[in-house]
C-alpha cells in the first residue's frame, strides 16, 4: 500500500471514519505531518480541528534516534533501555518544551484551543514508526479527561500497533505491514517535509 501524498492518505481514513456525534468531537493532529490528514478529517465529517504538540526526545549521538518524547501538557515518556546520562536528557526536556511553546505560539493566532474535557477525540499523524510521539500525546490528553481517543494514522507497524490499542479506544488504520519498512516514508509517493511556517496557511485555507 502507497499513498500519493498526505492529502490522499487523510482523504481515505476520513472515508474509514464514522463520527456519530461530530458536536462533540475534535480532531487533533500531531503537527507537523499529521495536519494535512486531519485537516481532510475536519472537512469530511464537519468536525473542530485542533493540535496537540509532542516532540521526540532524542540520543545525543543518534539524532534520528527517539529515546523519549513529550507533549505540551505531559509529562516526558522515556525509553528506559537506552542507556543516556541524565544530564542530556534534562537539557533535551528543556530544548523540547522551548520548541513546543515556539510552535504554539506561531499557530496559536489561527486556532481555537478546543476544550477536550467530555469530548470524543480523533489523534491523527501521517503514519507511526516507534510511536513514542503517539504515546506522550496520548498520555497528555488523557489528563485533559475526553470521554473517548481514536488513532487515525495511515500506516503502523505490528508491534506498535500491538502496544497502542492497549492505550486507546480504537485505532483506525490503512494498512498494518507484518514487514515495516522502516521509515513511514517509505509508504509515500510524495512525502516532502513541512515548515512551521506552512502550517497556518493550511489552517487558515480549513477555516476559510
Amino acid at each position: 500500500m502507497f499513498f500519493r501524498n498526505r492529502r490522499d492518505a487523510g482523504n481515505q481514513l476520513a472515508e474509514k471514519l464514522t463520527v456519530n456525534q461530530p458536536e462533540n468531537t475534535v480532531v487533533l493532529a500531531l503537527p507537523r505531518g499529521g495536519v494535512p490528514l486531519a485537516i481532510e478529517i475536519s472537512k469530511r465529517h464537519s468536525i473542530p480541528f485542533d493540535v496537540v504538540h509532542a516532540k521526540k526526545i532524542v540520543h545525543p549521538l543518534q539524532r534520528e534516534f527517539a529515546i523519549g518524547a513529550i507533549a505540551e501538557k505531559g509529562e516526558p515518556i522515556l525509553n528506559t533501555e537506552v542507556d543516556v546520562e541524565q544530564t542530556w536528557i534534562d537539557q533535551e526536556i528543556h530544548r523540547v518544551r522551548e520548541e513546543i511553546a515556539r510552535r504554539r505560539d506561531l499557530y496559536d493566532t489561527f486556532l481555537e484551543q478546543e476544550p477536550l474535557e467530555e469530548k470524543e477525540i480523533i489523534l491523527v499523524d501521517d503514519g507511526i514508526a516507534t510511536g513514542m510521539t503517539m504515546f506522550a500525546a496520548i498520555e497528555a490528553i488523557k489528563n485533559q479527561q475526553p470521554n473517548k481517543i481514536t488513532v487515525a494514522v495511515p500506516i503502523i507497524p505490528e508491534d506498535t500497533y500491538n502496544h497502542l490499542k492497549t492505550l486507546v479506544d480504537d485505532i483506525i488504520y490503512i494498512e498494518v505491514p507484518e514487514q515495516f519498512l522502516g521509515a513511514v516514508g517509505a509508504y509515500y509517493q510524495q512525502f516532502p517535509q513541512i515548515s512551521d511556517e506552512e502550517i497556518p496557511t493550511m489552517i487558515k485555507q480549513l477555516k476559510n
